[in-house]
């Protein structure tokens, strides 16, 4: 047996995606909590998943819902940061949104399991995951400034309360990930292109595009 760390030796070798312990288990969690449901899956099955003893996998999370609040959380770090360096940046909001939702929908496809899913469990309505919930408001917060700048800059149009869709046009992925069985590999395309057109922007969408994610990349690198 391989070990985990002093004293918690490994049931089997490893054979779960992820370069830790952690990673793993957060893995293995995904997988069931998307495939079998989230009421079903207990931390027993997480750790058989993963092939580590169950008070190994405590020593990591101390209850389920640490784990799926981490799982949550990773759906929302990255876009969120992003979105914060987009919202300092000079580019028209144009490029901006546009960079911040193909961002969004990239990894959400590039996820190994559909973990937006998740946000439909009744769970996620209960004290516990409150920072999770405002989390998320913040970053359609920053879609919904981002889609009311781009109005402006139309000028004419749009119909009332149309800067509350994008956020909603980038979530559309997880179903379709969910109909598809799979990432779809032309929503990084589709839900951006949709989302400038739904805002009647009528500029030339692959200059706009490539701009927009040479912009994403530059955010991104700046980030790290």
């Amino acid at each position: 047996m391989t070990q985990l760390g002093p004293g918690r030796p490994r049931l089997e070798p490893r054979r779960r995606a992820g370069q830790t312990p952690r990673a793993e288990i957060l893995d293995a969690a995904a997988e069931l909590f998307t495939s079998h449901g989230y009421g079903n899956t207990s931390t027993r099955a997480v750790a058989d998943a993963v092939g580590i003893r169950q008070a190994s996998l405590y020593h990591h999370f101390a209850a389920k819902d640490d784990i799926l609040d981490a799982l949550l959380a990773e759906t929302v770090t990255a876009p969120l940061e992003l979105a914060g360096t987009l919202a300092e940046r000079p580019e028209p909001a144009v490029l901006r949104l546009y960079a911040l939702a193909w961002f969004d929908v990239s990894q959400l496809c590039a996820s190994r399991w559909n973990l937006g899913a998740l946000y439909l469990l009744p769970e996620l309505r209960s004290e516990r995951f409150a920072r999770f919930r405002e989390r998320r408001d913040e970053l359609r917060g920053h879609y919904e400034t981002l889609a009311a700048a781009v109005i402006a800059e139309v000028g004419t149009g749009a119909v009332a309360g149309a800067e509350r869709l994008p956020f909603r046009l980038v979530e559309s992925v997880i179903n379709m990930r969910s109909d598809e069985g799979a990432a779809p590999e032309y929503a990084e395309q589709l839900i951006p292109d949709a989302i400038l057109r739904l805002l009647c922007w009528t500029g030339p969408l692959a200059e706009t595009r490539l701009a927009a994610l040479e912009l994403a990349r530059q955010a991104a690198a700046a980030r790290a």
